[in-house]
């Protein structure tokens, strides 16, 4: 196709592209634009000399984020604290979903989605001042509760133990609700003849699910994963460092509040881009990795 053609092509559907250019005007702009200002990863960045005049330092950034003394520990939390979300916070969506499409009764399964949609419209620090609220170790709930059972209140958000639970217990709180649409939209496409027909084979709910419900959720759930694991190390600066304190920091410190620590607050632009590069070139090889797997095990695929 020559360019006349291309031209041509372009006003013939000339709404599409006007409708479509926001979008792309933001990918622009947001993320490819910015990617030329990963260079300074390799120099060391002054705000007086710019991108361009800052000397060239090659691998010394990456070299001194691997000889930090905590990088393998903040490394740990950040994989962790991740791979817990995806086993639990990924899963529970699908969970809802199948159990809200087992409701009947239409007023109650909007009731229902109504009260588990809600969190998700919260922000981050009211969700944290609830948690702190529940979790205080004087006049919380869940002490309380303890109390009344004989044992003693805890301080939660002041040890370590607890605070990966409670970041992704948090993230599953808020977001749970507001992921079961995408599924429950996908469960609304499934023929109802096949529950009919597997219902006059002798199938229950059970068999049922397992063969028909699941096996037509999974190209969404494969979809979803892929989209998810690309983001691995990326887990989000404001989820997590509204629970931290000196107390539990230990476990809960991951790349994306050390970033903001070393970037930010210290100045080192050029180290925490090292940082950055290293989170991006890990999610893309899960992402290749897991992209590959699903399109030879199930046939979905992103590409």
């Amino acid at each position: 196709m020559n360019a006349k053609q291309t031209l041509k092509s372009i006003w013939k559907l000339k709404a599409l592209y006007l409708i479509a250019l926001p979008g792309i005007a933001y990918f622009v702009i947001f993320k490819y634009i910015p990617i030329f200002g990963s260079i300074i990863a390799f120099k060391d960045y002054s705000i007086f000399l710019g991108t361009l005049g800052s000397p060239w330092v090659g691998l010394d950034h990456f070299e001194r984020m691997i000889q930090y003394p905590d990088f393998l520990r903040i490394l740990k939390n950040t994989l962790l604290i991740n791979f817990y979300d995806i086993i639990f916070g990924f899963s529970a969506p699908i969970i809802l979903a199948l159990m809200l499409n087992e409701v009947r009764k239409v007023l109650a399964k909007r009731l229902i989605q109504t009260v588990v949609y809600m969190p998700h419209f919260l922000s981050w620090v009211i969700i944290s001042g609830i948690f702190i609220g529940v979790l205080s170790p004087s006049t919380g709930l869940v002490n309380n509760f303890l109390n009344w059972f004989g044992f003693e209140s805890t301080y939660f958000l002041g040890e370590e133990t607890y605070i990966r639970s409670i970041i992704v217990g948090s993230g599953m709180w808020r977001e749970t609700g507001w992921g079961t649409i995408i599924y429950l939209a996908a469960l609304s496409g499934i023929n109802p003849q096949l529950y009919e027909a597997a219902d006059i084979d002798g199938a229950n709910r059970w068999q049922q699910t397992w063969s028909i419900t699941l096996p037509t959720l999974l190209p969404t759930i494969m979809m979803l994963f892929l989209l998810q694991i690309g983001n691995f190390l990326d887990f989000g600066f404001e989820r997590v460092d509204v629970f931290l304190n000196p107390f539990n920091r230990a476990n809960g410190e991951i790349f994306d509040t050390y970033i903001y620590q070393a970037g930010l607050l210290q100045n080192q632009y050029s180290y925490t881009t090292a940082i950055g590069i290293f989170k991006s070139v890990v999610g893309l090889t899960l992402l290749m990795g897991a992209n590959f797997i699903s399109r030879k095990a199930t046939g979905n695929s992103l590409y």
